[in-house]
Formats: structure tokens, C-alpha cells, sequence
């Protein structure tokens, strides 16, 4: 079997690769783990605690590390497609912590108290953003924090060189418009340029189910 017929879409293939395992190398240390610090400080300001996440393309965790200094006592879970990234991320929350493989092939039997995604569904195949949608929501028994480059309308961008690997939208809004008992309750933007704490002009935004 080819390595792309392990996947029902060329992204999978992607981010499960080679490109993925070199991804790992430029994504990572300290000074990545304080801006992160200070990104998720920012995001859940609003929320008053988190017993329980899961992070929907944790690569090695450097997002769920920040997570794990802010809030100490969470269980931390994950999902992962490359093989060499989720090795790594093993070593942060647990092999028994960690789903190696898809997305789309994640069960989302269990809830979490925060359903986060940060950097992935702008590299997810736009057909296939439904389903992402609904695993998130699935996965969250209140809060999702959806951190994206953010755009009003669908627009696919050239990424390192390739084609269709990185799309840009209003990913939260569609999530809005799908599903009538989530509200957004906070959002912000962060800035490349952050003389102290950059991230890579993301915007972010926590939504919240209703009762």
C-alpha cells in the first residue's frame, strides 16, 4: 500500500510524512513554551477551570505543556498523525493519552471539558471541515477554543512551496452557524510581530455550550 493510501486525503498524507517529522524541528523550546504561556493566559481568561482537555493535532505538545503549567491538575489527551511527533508527545501526557493517527478516524466517544485545536484545520481539506467541525463538538462538554489565521471568505494560500496545504476562514463562525447551542463568549489575535510573545498571527476564539 502507497503512504497517501493510508489517508482519505493528500493533507493526511501530508502532515503524517516526512514534512510533518521535520515540522517538528522548527516548533519547539522555550521560547515558543512562554509565548504559548502567554497566548493561552489570554484565551481562557474566561474560563474558571479545566479538569479535563484534548488537543485536536497536539504534534510534540508544546501547546498542552503551556496548558499543563497553567492548569496542573488537568488530564491532558490528544490526537496526532505523525508517527514521530506523537512519540514525543507520548513522552509528555502518556502513550495512553495519545490517539496516533486521523482526525476524521478519532472516535470522540469521550468529553472533555476543553476541545482546543490551534494551527490544524488551516491544513485540513475543506471538504472535509464538517467532520473536524463535529468531532470538536463532540468532544467538548463545554468549552472549545478554536485558534486559526482567520479570514471572512475561504482562500487557499501557498504553503512552503506547496499547493492546497493551507486554507484560510472563518472557521469559528461556520462552527457558530452549525451548531446553535455553542456561543462565543471571548476571542483576540496575536501577532507575529509581538516583540515578546509572538505567535503566528493567529486568532482565537472560545465558544461555550449552552447549559
Amino acid at each position: 500500500m502507497k503512504e497517501n493510501e493510508k489517508f482519505s486525503t493528500e493533507q493526511e498524507a501530508f502532515w503524517a510524512g516526512s514534512f510533518g517529522s521535520d515540522y517538528i524541528s522548527r516548533n519547539q523550546g522555550e521560547m515558543l513554551l512562554a509565548s504559548n504561556l502567554k497566548f493561552f493566559s489570554n484565551a481562557l481568561a474566561r474560563v474558571a477551570n479545566i479538569d479535563t482537555c484534548i488537543e485536536f493535532g497536539a504534534n510534540i505538545g508544546m501547546n498542552l505543556r503551556a496548558l499543563k503549567l497553567l492548569y496542573p491538575k488537568t488530564l491532558l489527551n490528544a490526537i496526532e498523525i505523525n508517527p514521530d511527533a506523537a512519540k514525543e508527545l507520548s513522552q509528555v501526557i502518556g502513550e495512553s493519552n495519545v490517539f496516533e493517527g486521523s482526525i476524521f478516524e478519532y472516535p470522540a466517544t469521550q468529553k472533555f471539558d476543553l476541545a482546543l485545536i490551534k494551527g490544524v484545520l488551516i491544513h485540513i481539506n475543506p471538504e472535509m471541515l464538517s467532520k473536524v467541525y463535529q468531532k470538536l463538538y463532540d468532544a467538548s462538554n463545554r468549552y472549545i477554543l478554536v485558534c486559526e489565521y482567520y479570514n471572512p471568505s475561504p482562500v487557499s494560500i501557498n504553503y512552503r512551496g506547496h499547493t492546497d496545504r493551507l486554507f484560510k476562514r472563518d472557521f469559528a463562525g461556520e462552527m457558530l452557524d452549525t451548531f446553535s447551542d455553542l456561543k462565543l463568549i471571548d476571542y483576540g489575535f496575536s501577532y507575529k510581530r509581538d516583540p515578546s510573545f509572538p505567535q503566528d498571527d493567529i486568532t482565537w476564539f472560545l465558544m461555550e455550550k449552552k447549559g
